[in-house]
Parts: C-alpha cells; structure tokens; sequence
C-alpha cells in the first residue's frame, strides 16, 4: 500500500504530521507492507535563495502581526512539537526558498527508492527545524543529503543542471488539482486524503480501513 504526502520542509506541522504518521505506522500491524511516498509543495515559492530574513519577521508580515506574535505563534507549536520528541530552534531558522530542497528529495526516491527518499526529507526536517540549516544553500543540500545516505557528488550534478525540476512542478500541479491548498495532506488509498498533522490515532484508523478495504 502506498501512501502519498505532500508536505515542505520548512513546514513545522509537516515535521509533526511526519511523526505522526511514524507513530500510527509503528501500530499498524502491515506497516512492513506500507510506503511512504514524499511529494513537493512550497509554502513560500516566492522565497529568494538569499534570504536573510528570520522566521518570526516573515510570520510576521505574513499573518499581519508584530514580531511578538510572531514568536507567540512559533511557542505554540514549538510545544506541540517538544510532545512528539521534536525540539524546534526557531530562533535560528530563516525564510528559505525550498525548490531545490525537493528537487534532491526527489533524486533520493530515483536513487534509492522510498526508505532513502524518507531518510533525506528527515534530515532536511531536523536541519531547518533544530540546526538553523540554510535549505536554499546548495552546499548545505549536498551535505544534508549525504549525511542522509545519498551519494554527494550524484547530487551536486543534479543541483548544477535542471533536473528534477518537471517532477517537483507536476507534484504541486497535482496537489493543485487535489485542491490541496495546506500540508501536510497524506493520502491513502481507499481511505482518501486528510489535510494536517493528524492525531496517530486517526492515521491509524485510516490505515487499517484502506487495508480492509483494499483487501491487500
């Protein structure tokens, strides 16, 4: 059975949704035959690859608050965060333009299919969301993706062409036509899609109904 996921990795409820998703998995009793498969969605497309501006100052003009709510906001999941074992910094996170974070995302799946795939999206998670990792600088997308698993020198090629980008652009097309318009958004076939980080118990149920339901 294949699960889809459209989720950012400057998302923190994607980060939490992904745990979420583990811990339903881990009492799924066909987890062995269950895989995960990540798919591309920018929440700040427009975001330079030179930002410098932090996280709470782009929260902030985004939602039309001061940086003091900004802040707020982030404390609040930051501790939905600390209860599934993540320990945000978003102290030193900044807005980063994630085009190129997906597009390596995607040459894990090609190179080493869905386990090695999950092993980079996590790497890329725990980089922005507890390391302050830039996911706009390409060095810091070859060293996260080695220390991942992926072979650097294949990822420096691919980051030096453009490959790679038709199948991120075909993957936020296709959430476009999901009328996906908020990650993460796991789907799951014979269950359908749901959009958030849900509750493990909710994954769970829905698990075990797709299974039952497309009698695998």
């Amino acid at each position: 059975m294949q699960i889809e996921a459209w989720s950012d990795v400057i998302c923190p409820w994607g980060y939490i949704g992904k745990r979420h998703l583990e811990l339903a998995l881990a009492e799924f009793e066909h987890a062995d035959e269950v895989e995960v498969i990540w798919r591309a969605f920018e929440l700040d497309p427009g975001a330079p690859t030179d930002s410098v501006a932090d996280l709470a100052s782009t929260l902030a003009a985004k939602y039309g608050t001061d940086r003091d709510g900004a802040i707020a906001m982030m404390d609040r999941v930051a501790a939905v965060a600390e209860g599934v074992g993540l320990h945000y910094r978003f102290d030193l996170a900044h807005r980063s333009n994630t085009f190129d974070a997906h597009r390596v995302i995607h040459l894990a799946l090609d190179e080493g299919g869905a386990a090695l795939q999950d092993a980079v999206k996590e790497r890329r998670l725990a980089g922005y969301f507890t390391e302050g990792a830039d996911l706009a600088d390409r060095n810091v997308l070859v060293k996260l993706a080695a220390e991942a698993g992926l072979d650097a020198e294949t990822v420096t090629g691919m980051l030096a062409s453009d490959a790679l980008a038709t199948e991120v652009r075909a993957d936020e097309a296709q959430a476009r036509e999901y009328g996906i318009s908020g990650v993460p958004f796991f789907l799951i076939p014979g269950a359908g899609g749901v959009s958030g980080a849900q509750p493990p118990d909710r994954l769970l149920l829905m698990l075990q109904r797709a299974w039952d339901k497309i009698g695998a």
